[in-house]
């Protein structure tokens, strides 16, 4: 049987329009809590808000709720502007999360063959501005991971 899908021969050319290493200024439209084995994390969908080439593309990644990584969800929660009454004390509320602005620092890695975001860093909104002017000081500012 023969099918026709349209969009099929274009499939690598997308792939290569993968959004870039780089700093970017986001929503979080989506927040699950979910487990991998013994390490429990946030799956978080962002829509990209700046710059403009990229404007309303979408970022997933996970931030991870084992002991260890507490630090990275903390620092994301502070700079995103997470009830601070919540956070203090130790809940966490999808809904919540949801509309939550601020700049994220994304890389990509390979492991396994699989092509994986990681969420290297964080700053609050305000700060969009001075880090989009002057990138090369973001890697040695708040947003370094």
């Amino acid at each position: 049987m023969r099918r026709r899908i349209p969009g099929l021969h274009d499939a690598d050319q997308a792939a290569a329009a993968k959004i870039p290493d780089g700093l970017y200024l986001v929503r979080v439209d989506c927040a699950q809590y979910r487990w991998q084995g013994q390490k429990p994390y946030y799956l978080l969908r962002f829509t990209i808000l700046e710059p403009r080439p990229w404007v309303e593309r979408q970022l997933t990644g996970r931030l991870y709720c084992t002991q260890k990584a507490l630090w990275k969800l903390t620092w994301f929660l502070r700079d995103f502007g997470y009830d601070t009454e919540l956070l203090g004390r130790d809940e966490m509320e999808e809904k919540s999360l949801v509309g939550l602005r601020g700049v994220v620092k994304i890389s990509h890695t390979v492991v396994n063959g699989t092509s994986l975001l990681n969420l290297e860093g964080f700053a609050p909104t305000s700060q969009w501005e001075e880090l989009s002017v002057n990138p090369a000081s973001a890697s040695r500012s708040e947003v370094a991971g």
